[in-house]
């Protein structure tokens, strides 16, 4: 297993800087997501460690070894990226066998290691079929399969699954789970999606306008996130966030506080009234206009909750999040 280190990173576009004395490091052997909304940086700091973008300084280690400088052929890292990039004229273990081919490995080798990856990737019905006879999620599977035959050091993923539907997603999301529990392999993953984000990963890089605003597992993020912008961006539906007369109560700039620890009771301190009512079979999501500002409320179950309906709502006091007048967790 391989552990990955960016040291004091810098990159410019131009004018343009892009990142600032950013440090990481990957532990050997981890699923580490970097999640963030577009432009935030995360692709490009993946295409740095696979070295197909250069730093203007800092360096990046790759199992101890120095790569700032190597060619990507000579990092020990594989990368599986948004679009399939399959070759429609060749069948499945063609395409999965074509790096192999063009590293000169031996037809015997090439054809192990071709049915290794297609029996881990449940693909082996597949091998005679060319990709345009294949769904979108098995084209992906055979991108991973390419990369699995180079057994690399480090495998990076670059949005893989945002061109699936979300049925495919899901199902992809546990096959890659299960896939890195098979490997071991250290795994570096992109993706805007909070939701793959906190599924997949044991270390989450929240990442803001080239920036780390917080580096930790998906439940240390969740439950003590360090500013409001993981506050808001970790957990679906997010966190509420109030500033004002309540946050000044707590000795705060904003307070917060999850859907899940606002309870509608008859005699609650904050009033206000139903807005939206999204039921979603095993819960209700409930958007209230109340007396402290907007907020969302997660319901087990379903809410006969119209809109306009007049509520109360209780807060878990103990379960409020402070945060200073810069976002940062107090």
């Amino acid at each position: 297993m391989t552990e990955v280190r960016l040291s004091q990173i810098r990159k410019s576009f131009g004018a343009v800087e892009i990142f600032r004395d950013l440090s990481l490091t990957v532990p050997a052997g981890s699923f580490t997501v970097l999640v963030g909304p577009s432009g935030c940086g995360k692709s490009t700091l993946l295409r740095m460690i696979a070295g197909l973008e250069m730093p203007n300084s800092g360096g990046i280690e790759i199992g101890g070894r120095d790569v700032t400088e190597a060619e990507p052929s000579d990092r020990g890292i594989s990368m599986v990226f948004q679009s399939y990039a399959l070759f429609p004229h060749m069948t499945v273990a063609q395409n999965i066998d074509f790096g192999l081919r063009l590293a000169k490995v031996a037809a015997p080798e090439r054809k192990r290691r071709v049915a290794q990856a297609a029996q881990i990737l449940d693909l082996e019905r597949y091998l005679d079929r060319k990709p345009a006879a294949l769904s979108g999620g098995q084209r992906q599977r055979v991108a991973i399969g390419r990369s699995i035959v180079r057994n690399p050091d480090v495998f990076l993923f670059d949005e893989p699954l945002s061109n699936l539907d979300a049925a495919l997603r899901n199902q992809m999301r546990v096959e890659l789970a299960e896939l890195h529990q098979r490997l071991k392999t250290t795994m570096i993953y992109v993706t805007h999606d909070q939701v793959e984000a906190m599924t997949l990963a044991d270390q989450i890089v929240v990442m803001n306008a080239g920036r780390i605003e917080q580096v930790g597992t998906p439940s240390a993020l969740y439950e003590r996130p360090a500013t409001t912008f993981v506050a808001r961006f970790i957990g679906s539906p997010r966190m509420n966030l109030l500033d004002g007369p309540l946050a000044q109560e707590q000795g705060a700039a904003t307070c917060g506080i999850r859907p899940e620890h606002l309870h509608l009771s008859e005699d609650g301190p904050w009033q206000g009234r139903v807005t939206v009512a999204e039921y979603l079979g095993n819960e209700t999501v409930i958007h209230v206009a109340s007396e402290v500002g907007d907020l969302i409320v997660r319901q087990g179950g379903q809410a006969n909750l119209g809109a306009g309906t007049p509520v109360r709502l209780t807060p878990e006091t103990d379960r409020l999040h402070r945060f200073d007048s810069a976002g940062l967790r107090l």
